[in-house]
């Protein structure tokens, strides 16, 4: 194996009995999600689907690497030693008669380049030979969207059918015909009134891809960084020129006759989530749109499409037309802290952990209007929204490895206490909150105490080097960060950064 499958657990006891239950759900469900595939564990997506499929379990297995390493990297590396030599990927990998299976037949999405270099962090920089392979895998796809996905040479690359973003059965595709479901190959569909569309979710798979090429070429001293920086800057451009309607606030999608098409989509987060909005962009769309009660601020946020365009449909099944998916609360974590939006974060979670543990199992989707679990196909053991689950709790009172950096969840729970430990190869990270005070602590030496409603990133030492306003009010917020003490005034997503 080219990445060391370094060991890692989690510890995680809170007096709140409900957080408790819920948490211990997520765990154990996903313990089941684990599968051996040919030899090799897996984390499946679940609830029904029993696959790996490229659009959730590179992003899920990276995820769960804080509990399972050796699933996490397999989720990545079949990807990679399944890809097509033409450079295209799997879009699902599945076990048939005890031997691996790869479908091409179409992208179905791309939460895979960030996650699949952060395990090499996970790993703690120890596999340069993983570091190359994923430089030559990345770079032989980017090579193959540009040769193949813009038939039109206008340089916005296109979807041809609804699978190509994973938006199964989505009223924003109505009328499609012979794409109306997948399209395997490399030739666009001719004879479709829908596809090719051009698409602001697969300029972001490129984007995201070159982003994480210039990390890497950084990292190897190849010479590229500059390169890869300039190809994503580009992406960045012509989305901004191409699909960015400034009058409106937001991105759509042009139709096979290059005019916008009709539907205000979720998946502005999603070009979000892959990096690809500017600062002012990504600004615009959350305040306008995203907290916009009318449209997809909803009693449970986050639904695929904005409530009042006329494209929306409340559909209590697979379906992408309009309800909340477990998903699309996955990505969203990324997206915002992307754009350090880490109070609308915490919101947008808080009501996920609400509803979910209401019942504490886990559906694919949930009523925008009710926060009603979706179970008409009896999706209750949907990984994605497990993951969320504890995702979001390790994001609020725990702890998360990103890249070089620990980030520390010191938002505290009312009165209750919590205890979250990440141990990590020889390494333990530890948060508490008892008495209203959050510490921090590595190796069990105390690293910082805080007060409730912060977020802290420090480096793997625990030396902490930001503090940020996670909460929804401003906070005067005294502090001891390695035994110097202070005091600062935050707002909302206000950054702190320590000398």
């Amino acid at each position: 194996m080219d990445i060391a499958p370094i060991k890692t657990s989690v510890e995680f006891n809170t007096s709140d009995p409900f957080l408790m239950k819920l948490y211990d759900a997520a765990d154990t469900m996903l313990k089941r999600n684990i599968k051996n595939f040919a030899g090799r564990p897996v984390l499946i997506e679940g609830g029904g689907y029993n696959s790996i499929w490229i659009e959730t379990q590179p992003m899920g297995g990276e995820m769960y690497a804080k509990r399972c390493m050796e699933a996490a990297i397999n989720n990545v590396l079949l990807f990679m030693e399944y890809q097509h030599e033409n450079g295209r990927y799997p879009y699902r990998l599945s076990v048939v008669d005890g031997a691996l299976e790869p479908a091409y037949f179409q992208f179905q999405g791309f939460c895979f380049p960030h996650h699949a270099l952060n395990l090499y962090y996970w790993s703690k920089k120890k596999s340069p030979l993983y570091l190359e392979k994923l430089y030559k895998s990345l770079e032989a796809y980017d090579t193959y969207l540009w040769k193949y996905r813009d038939s039109d040479g206008d340089g916005c690359l296109e979807i041809w059918c609804p699978l190509d973003t994973g938006e199964d059965f989505s009223n924003r595709f109505a009328g499609a015909t012979e794409a109306h479901w997948n399209w395997p190959g490399e030739t666009a569909p001719k004879n479709d009134p829908v596809f090719p569309i051009e698409s602001m979710d697969v300029m972001a798979y490129s984007h995201d891809a070159r982003s994480a090429l210039a990390k890497i070429s950084a990292i190897l001293n190849n010479g590229r960084e500059k390169e890869w920086l300039e190809k994503a800057k580009k992406i960045r451009e012509k989305i901004h020129s191409y699909l960015w309607d400034d009058s409106r606030g937001a991105c759509y999608d042009r139709g096979r006759d290059n005019a916008f098409m009709p539907a205000l989509q979720h998946n502005n987060l999603r070009v979000m989530y892959h990096e690809a909005f500017s600062e002012n962009m990504a600004q615009r769309f959350v305040k306008e749109h995203l907290l916009n009660p009318e449209e997809f601020f909803t009693p449970m946020p986050l639904p695929s499409i904005a409530v009042n365009n006329p494209v929306f449909r409340n559909i209590s099944e697979n379906n992408w037309s309009g309800q909340c998916e477990g998903l699309t609360y996955q990505r969203a974590i990324r997206a915002l802290e992307n754009y350090d939006f880490y109070s609308e974060l915490t919101r947008i979670g808080n009501k996920l952990l609400d509803c979910v543990g209401k019942r504490n199992t886990f559906p694919q989707q949930f009523d925008p209007f009710t926060g009603e679990f979706s179970e008409a196909d009896k999706r209750t053991t949907y990984g994605p929204t497990a993951l969320s689950v504890l995702e979001y709790i390790s994001r609020f009172y725990g702890v998360h490895v990103q890249f070089d950096e620990i980030w520390w969840g010191a938002l505290g729970r009312g009165e209750h206490e919590l205890s979250y430990t990440q141990h990590w190869g020889g390494d333990s990270y530890t948060v508490e909150t008892k008495g209203g005070k959050i510490s921090g602590s590595f190796n069990g030496n105390e690293i910082f105490l805080l007060p409730r409603g912060l977020r802290a990133a420090s480096d793997w030492q625990g030396r902490v080097k930001r503090l940020i306003n996670a909460s929804e009010k401003a906070l005067e917020a005294e502090f001891v960060i390695n035994g110097e003490k202070g005091t600062v005034l935050l707002k909302p997503n206000e950054i702190f950064f320590r000398k």
